[in-house]
């Protein structure tokens, strides 16, 4: 049964994602129909934001240092934090967002158990 249920919920995911390709969803109905939820960059902790692909503790660091002079209007803002180029942004886009609530949340993680023999 477990593993119906982890085939259904790839399935469903590689659905989104190609409803997300072919126009059919918008980005942001995909993230909802995924369940990744989106980080606010003007009011994230350095741990929220280390959650975004290609943002570790420096990276985190500069944004929080970016946004004490000046709030982020849009993810375009992105690109005058230092080691955020265009590449990074792009993958970015989809998951920053400017005002409301941080809902990414880390991916759960899968426990690994030992097979004895038996």
């Amino acid at each position: 049964m477990k593993k119906l249920m982890a085939s259904a919920g790839k399935l469903a995911a590689v659905l989104v994602l190609l409803l997300a390709a072919g126009g059919v969803l918008s980005p942001r109905q995909a993230r909802a129909a995924s369940g990744s939820g989106v980080v606010n960059v003007n009011t994230a902790t350095q741990a929220q934001l280390q959650l975004l692909p290609g943002v570790g503790q420096s990276r985190a660091r500069a944004i929080i240092e970016y946004r004490r002079d000046k709030r982020f209007s849009s993810a375009d803002d992105l690109l005058q934090v230092k080691g955020i180029g265009r590449a990074l942004l792009e993958k970015l886009r989809p998951l920053v967002v400017t005002s409301g609530k941080t809902t990414l949340v880390a991916p759960e993680r899968k426990s690994r158990t030992r097979k004895t023999g038996g």
